[in-house]
């Protein structure tokens, strides 16, 4: 039983499938296990655990009466996707490749952890996401 994971609520929902399918192949040989476009849903499971789920923003706005709120606000992220990986370097050019855009390059923090290196990247669909590495 899948306990806890992420889903994410995108806008462009081809675009946001295109992107984590690219980047999730490349850095954890993960495929999606499926990619539904009509109902705006794709999910990816990591040993046989829900990873990382995909659902279109405006199908959920759609099911909760939200669809007369705007679909966009300028604020700060409410929600941050995090992937531990083992380069954050090589990490950061495999997010580029599909799209992303770099917000904060790669550096060390050690205020944030002693061997801790992170980048801070938006993914195409607006995601905040941060890549570490320890």
């Amino acid at each position: 039983m899948d306990a806890l994971y992420p889903r994410l609520l995108v806008r462009d929902f081809p675009a946001a499938v295109d992107f984590y399918r690219g980047v999730l192949a490349e850095l954890f040989d993960v495929q999606p296990v499926k990619v539904i476009s009509q109902a705006a849903y794709a999910n990816w499971d990591i040993d046989g655990q829900a990873g990382l789920v995909l659902y279109g923003r405006s199908v959920m706005a759609d099911t909760i009466g939200t669809t007369g709120l705007p679909a966009t606000a300028e604020s700060q992220d409410a929600a941050m996707l995090v992937f531990k990986v083992d380069s954050v370097d090589e990490a950061v050019t495999v997010l580029e490749k599909y799209g992303a855009t770099v917000l904060a390059p790669a550096q060390d923090r050690p205020q944030w952890g002693p061997t801790l290196r992170t980048a801070h990247l938006r993914a195409p669909d607006g995601t905040l996401v941060e890549l570490q590495s320890y």
